[in-house]
């Protein structure tokens, strides 16, 4: 045994409270339409060219209609059109020419900004902490990756093109109306005005309304993502019907909302459309008359109507543009929602002093520094301690923990200390707490209050890439990611020699799978690693783990679906390791436990004894229970 010591179980320090802003929130989003500012800014120069290009193609397709009444008036008069009628159609074709630049422009933008959105965003998701993650569904998060950035770069352009080009435009248009005819303009404007009081009250059930079918399409992602991540189990209980009608439920629920928001769109359309009607009638009629007085001529009239048709789609753009804005900035907001949420790399790196701060306190930092990594983060991780390979020591000092507030204590000041080298294990009943411990260690948790030291120093004050480059870890469901063995074997970026890829796949008897795999390393594994066995996955974790030649190596019961043959190879592989490397292991085989340099018995989130297994077994009554019940290996 060595100095190993038991906690001191008395009574419970305060929990820290620890929260984590789910992106179902709106309370810390920025505005939709700052928020879609945001996204648009990197791409001003190009947003700019494309609106100026338009806005040049429109301001020609302005000089149309005066061109047209030139060629009238000269007609009128016996005098040649050929020069009016080219000048018209070079003023044609060229606003054409221009408006198609303008509109590609603000399409190559919109293309830019949904990448970097994308971007962003897959950033910000694989570096949110474990407990935002667990608290978050995974299909909600994958819905704003993909159809609320695709709603990004539908509505860009548009919005945008509307809110510059299109009021700009529809001003100037409006001003040329007026210095041809003012009566006529004001007859105009009287029936337009219409439209406007439309949009105002329509526009903001547009945008709740696409919030809403946006969100219910994230629940079919969810839902989806929940059928799909244990498929062989629902076909297993007979569960499709079940799972379908979930799905469908959430599909209908999308239909609904998405209806909803298709009315309010069409009554906006449907004013546009009646405006544009009535508009031409109007002034047709009043204009009729005043052409039969000798108020104006024939040629003001037409060029007149040349604009009204001109501004009738202009009209449409602007109300079209309205409602693209909503939908825009209800994507936008449900992307700010994820970039808000808590990384891990903008927690501050917390000096020994401060070591015992709560999780409270780490997240006032974070919210000081806005969810960036600070400076003194960026100075730990370049100029920490030297990246050696020695093995490390572990302890835990009174650490108290909860995965959430209010929710029971999990551990209860726990305390031992673990020398350098050596293998340990722990067991205890289900819930003890054993796989908190590593959590704890890996920093995917912090604790309420305590200490955990890795090496003789806080694990808050190590720089997070270095922190987990130092420790292998092999979890209790032993996940393998959809691709290749290689792929899978060199996660973390790793890049082993032959001899020692060798070696390791020797030592976890994977070279047996590889050398009847058709491919060999580059065999596929399949969805979560779906065409491998459970042992052949365990195996592929544990090698995964060896071949960052770790300082610390923590197996959570990583030979419970091996048979006995390569649980025993496992066991010597892992007794070998161990010389060099600290080993800990949360173990339910009697064969694992007995070949420990020492055993930590958890019970009930506390430490109950440390020792050998043959000191436990005389002097303790849980751990002799466990090995002859529990931990029994035939």
């Amino acid at each position: 045994m060595t100095g190993a010591s038991a906690v001191e179980a008395t009574g419970d320090g305060p929990a820290a409270p620890k929260a984590h802003p789910a992106p179902g929130g709106t309370g810390a989003a920025r505005s939709g339409h700052r928020a879609l500012v945001g996204h648009l800014r990197p791409q001003r120069a190009r947003i700019t060219a494309g609106l100026v290009a338009g806005l040049v193609g429109s301001v020609l397709g302005l000089a149309q209609p005066l061109a047209a009444k030139r060629v009238m008036d000269d007609m009128g008069q016996g005098q040649p059109a050929a020069g009016p009628v080219v000048v018209l159609s070079l003023l044609v074709v060229a606003g054409a020419l221009l408006a198609g630049l303008g509109h590609y422009l603000l399409q190559c933008s919109a293309e830019s900004v949904v990448c970097a959105a994308r971007r962003r965003l897959v950033d910000r998701i694989l570096r949110l902490r474990v407990p935002v993650v667990e608290d978050t569904e995974p299909g909600d998060l994958i819905a704003r990756v993909t159809s609320d950035t695709t709603l990004l770069r539908q509505t860009a352009p548009q919005a945008v093109s509307a809110a510059v080009t299109g009021t700009l435009v529809t001003v100037a248009t409006v001003v040329l109306m007026g210095l041809l005819d003012a009566v006529l303009l004001c007859v105009t404007l009287a029936v337009v005005a219409f439209v406007g009081v439309v949009v105002a009250l329509v526009a903001p059930r547009i945008g709740r309304a696409t919030r809403r079918t946006q969100e219910a399409v994230g629940r079919i992602g969810v839902a989806l993502e929940r059928a799909l991540g244990a498929f062989r189990t629902v076909k297993a209980f007979g569960a499709e019907h079940r799972e379908a009608e979930a799905l469908h439920r959430a599909a209908e629920e999308a239909r609904r909302t998405g209806v909803h928001a298709a009315g309010w769109e069409a009554v906006s359309a449907t004013a546009s459309a009646v405006v544009v009607q009535v508009s031409f009638l109007v002034v047709l009629g009043v204009g009729g008359a005043r052409v039969a007085s000798g108020a104006i001529g024939v040629s003001t009239l037409v060029a007149f109507l040349l604009y009204l048709f001109a501004l009738a789609p202009r009209i449409g753009q602007l109300v079209e543009g309205v409602g693209q804005l909503q939908v825009g900035s209800a994507a936008a907001v449900r992307i700010e929602q994820v970039e808000e949420l808590d990384v891990e790399y903008a927690e501050h790196v917390e000096h020994t002093k401060n070591a015992e701060h709560t999780e409270q306190g780490g997240g006032a930092e974070r919210a000081a520094h806005g969810g960036r990594r600070t400076p003194t983060t960026r100075r730990a991780a370049r100029g920490g301690e030297t990246a050696g390979r020695a093995p490390l020591d572990v302890a835990f000092h009174r650490v108290s923990f909860a995965y959430r507030p209010g929710a029971p204590r999990v551990h209860h000041e726990v305390s031992f200390t673990l020398p350098a080298r050596g293998l340990t294990a722990f067991v205890g009943p289900s819930g003890a707490g054993k796989t908190t411990v590593f959590s704890l260690v890996e920093r995917f948790y912090d604790p309420d209050s305590g200490r955990v030291l890795l090496g003789g120093k806080d694990v808050r004050q190590w720089p997070l890439d270095r922190l987990r480059a130092s420790i292998g870890y092999v979890e209790q469901d032993v996940p393998v990611l959809a691709g290749t063995l290689r792929d899978n074997l060199t996660l973390g970026g790793a890049v082993p020699s032959g001899e020692e890829l060798a070696r390791v796949l020797r030592l976890t008897r994977l070279d047996e799978v590889i050398d009847r795999s058709p491919r060999g390393l580059d065999t596929d594994v399949g969805h979560r690693g779906g065409r491998l066995s459970g042992g052949e996955r365990q195996r592929v974790a544990i090698a995964r783990a060896l071949l960052r030649r770790p300082m610390l190596l923590l197996l959570d019961e990583a030979t419970s679906q091996l048979d006995a043959v390569n649980e025993a190879a496992l066991r010597d592989t892992i007794t070998e390791t161990a010389r060099d490397t600290t080993v800990l292991v949360v173990a339910h085989r009697l064969s694992t436990v007995t070949t420990a340099d020492r055993i930590v018995v958890m019970e009930a989130g506390r430490v109950r004894a440390v020792g050998t297994h043959t000191d436990l077994m005389a002097r303790d009554a849980l751990y002799g229970e466990l090995a002859s019940t529990q931990l029994l290996d035939g």
